[in-house]
């Protein structure tokens, strides 16, 4: 049978072809009773102007919150704004009833940023060539204060 599929590759991107893909994943998780959460929490921060100079993009996934994106316009970097924006992400995982955030960054970005934050480590994609190291960190929310 696989010999008469055919793979498509589709240019830019079609979000409808996103969404089946997560309706299979989706499916599938509900299947083993790891239903995914899914609600996405999109933040915008805007000046007292009214212009966007950050925006955070998180969903729920199986009780944690991911960021997937979090960027702060270049005028505005160094005014706490991302730190802002993420201490409202936590704000909202929290009164979730969510275990943690995680998010990645790479070597060039944020990693400081995110120790700074109080976030940990847990992980890199290797630097290979000229491909930067992926670093993926995570805050949860425990008690005990310890994110081990």
């Amino acid at each position: 049978m696989t010999e008469a599929i055919a793979i498509d590759v589709i240019d830019g991107g079609d979000e409808r072809l996103a969404e089946a893909v997560d309706a299979i994943l989706d499916e599938a998780a509900a299947a083993q009773g790891r239903a995914f959460e899914g609600r996405k929490i999109h933040l915008r921060a805007r000046d007292p102007d009214g212009n966007m100079v950050g925006g955070l993009v998180g969903a729920h996934l199986q009780r944690w919150f991911f960021v997937k994106l979090l960027a702060v316009s270049p005028e505005a970097r160094g005014g706490g704004i991302g730190a802002k924006l993420l201490a409202h992400a936590e704000h909202l995982a929290r009164e979730a009833g969510l275990v943690g955030i995680y998010l990645d960054t790479f070597e060039f970005q944020a990693p400081r940023f995110y120790l700074r934050e109080g976030y940990r480590e847990i992980g890199r994609l290797p630097k290979i060539g000229n491909a930067p190291q992926r670093i993926w960190f995570a805050k949860d929310f425990n008690t005990s204060g310890s994110t081990a």
